[in-house]
């Protein structure tokens, strides 16, 4: 697998290279300090008004919060930091240690498994929280369990239990998946992705960059990023600065914040922009799920079209796919070069793009999902709404194809069948609810 050379002074986006001394890139320079400085202060801005904003005027976001209460009565003492061990120990002395957060999320589990399988040591972090139905979540954890993996529950903002954990295993790498997903549902609760995607992020980032040695960090951005941008295929030198949600732009907001600590304080960062993962165990507000009960349950289900019965389509990406790109992302990340808070050299900045390649209608998949079912969808043809969702998303793969040999394998109907089969199975034939 090919390494990538370290970065410094490279932007969060990529395709801007290493900036020479001319009084053009100096001005670009300026420039880009100048977006840096302004993104701060807008997100700096948007806590202020979400985590300080009177009680009063909102009841949501404070029961929100509640919900997401750290639970840090339940760690603590020798028991408890025996399970650690034993969890993060590699089967060999090159294997990995790694921190998993959102472990009990859909790609989580998928990931810490594939890990833990291989040798590495692994240790999963996850609040549970019930954006949906958290029973899936926890049956996810037991299936983790059986393979040896423990998930250690609190929340990423809770800084106190992550310098715990550090103090007890100096893992060398951390999968930073915890977040707040879905678009649709940051017109509801906004707050509770600023809590997750901007203020959790730069709480795990904060303890990263003051242990010692410093752990190399890939974590899951999106391919929402590019938002309204009309070129095809998506390319990660492509635009980002028109997020079409409130998630995408927390999304971005990441990956800004992710290139000011590798800046300042030597972080390996690598972010990986997911396109639309689906497969078994995967998540109750995804298209493909809810398709798949409703159509069982005889219920109708919404096909969204663009202006002038435009197709809206998605590169759909099978999980083990997704896998492999992470654990590849993980293999070729460099290590951090600071200590203590200080950058000691240039560190390792990259981005990626892990989709299908083969973006297909959404009617395309419910007429699959209708063939594997044995069960006539009925379909209830809707203009797309102004909530966040764009018309098609679209992956250039080329970087990561080249960085760690990613190469997608399974076609959407492949795909399908599987996630059905695991869906007849764990939710019998539809009866058991699927929230």
């Amino acid at each position: 697998m090919s390494q990538m050379k370290h970065i410094d002074n490279t932007p969060s986006t990529p395709g801007k290279f290493k900036i020479e001394k001319s009084p053009y890139h100096r001005l670009r320079l300026q420039f880009s300090l100048a977006k840096i400085i302004f993104w701060s202060l807008v997100f700096v801005g948007l806590i202020f008004v979400f985590f300080y904003r009177s009680p009063s005027s909102s009841s949501h976001v404070s029961s929100d919060l509640f919900r997401r209460s750290l639970r840090t009565s339940s760690y603590g003492g020798p028991a408890w930091e025996k399970k650690i061990k034993a969890s993060t120990k590699p089967r060999s002395s090159n294997g990995l240690c790694v921190l998993v957060t959102g472990a009990a999320g859909f790609v989580g589990t998928h990931v810490s498994a594939a890990l833990k399988r291989r040798g590495d040591g692994v240790l999963g972090l996850d609040n549970f929280n019930d954006y949906y139905d958290p029973s899936l979540k926890r049956a996810r954890q037991e299936l983790l369990e059986r393979s040896g993996v423990y998930i250690v529950e609190a929340d990423i903002n809770d800084a106190t239990l992550l310098k715990k954990l550090f103090e007890i295993v100096a893992f060398t790498h951390v999968m930073h998946l915890a977040a707040q997903a879905g678009v649709r549902y940051a017109m509801e609760n906004p707050s509770s992705y600023v809590h997750s995607n901007i203020a959790g992020l730069v709480n795990m980032l904060e303890v990263c960059k003051s242990v010692n040695p410093q752990p190399s960090i890939v974590w899951a951005s999106s391919s929402s990023v590019y938002g309204l941008n009309t070129k095809v295929p998506f390319s990660e030198w492509d635009r980002t600065d028109q997020p079409a949600s409130l998630y995408a732009a927390t999304k971005k907001a990441g990956e800004e914040i992710a290139h000011t600590y590798n800046h300042i304080y030597g972080l390996s960062i690598t972010g990986l922009r997911f396109f639309t993962v689906y497969g078994p165990w995967g998540r109750p507000d995804m298209a493909y799920f809810f398709f798949t009960r409703d159509i069982l349950k005889g219920k109708s289900i919404p096909i969204f079209e663009a202006a002038n019965h435009g197709t809206v389509a998605r590169d759909f990406t099978y999980i083990d796919d997704i896998v492999k790109g992470c654990l590849g992302a993980l293999d070729t990340a460099k290590k951090s070069t600071g200590s203590g808070g200080k950058k000691k050299g240039p560190a390792q900045l990259r981005v990626f793009n892990l989709g299908n390649t083969s973006p297909v209608p959404v009617s395309d998949l419910v007429s699959i999902l209708e063939m594997l079912l044995k069960v006539k969808a009925k379909r209830l043809i809707m203009k797309l709404p102004r909530n966040g969702d764009v018309q098609f998303t679209h992956a250039n793969i080329s970087l990561a194809q080249k960085e760690f040999g990613y190469k997608p394998t399974t076609d959407l109907q492949t795909g399908l069948k599987k996630f059905v089969r695991w869906y007849l199975s764990y939710y019998g034939n539809g009866k058991k609810s699927a929230q």
